[in-house]
């Protein structure tokens, strides 16, 4: 599976208005999942001195992230394949 950053330029969006597009695209991905599309949302990083959010998925194409984005209502999405670095785990 890929990883995967939607970006979108949200100004002026609210907390509430933050929390019901992650449910949004929660019941978006389900949909997709649960009719056997691989996809999973991982989570969104909203920085609000820019307005900007940024949603991680991991999935098997960028078509299923763009399909899962349509149906939450996404409506300017910018979607990159990315690769996420995590941190080594001390022994």
């Amino acid at each position: 599976m890929g990883f995967y950053l939607v970006e979108e330029y949200l100004p002026g969006i609210s907390e509430r208005e933050l929390l019901l597009t992650r449910e949004r695209l929660e019941s978006a991905v389900a949909g997709l999942a649960g009719s056997g599309d691989s996809i999973r949302y991982l989570g969104t990083t909203f920085i609000p001195e820019q307005d900007t959010s940024l949603s991680q998925f991991e999935a098997g194409s960028r078509r299923v992230v763009e399909r899962a984005c349509r149906r939450a209502g996404l409506r300017s999405a910018r979607i990159s394949e990315a690769h996420a670095l995590t941190a080594k785990e001390e022994t």
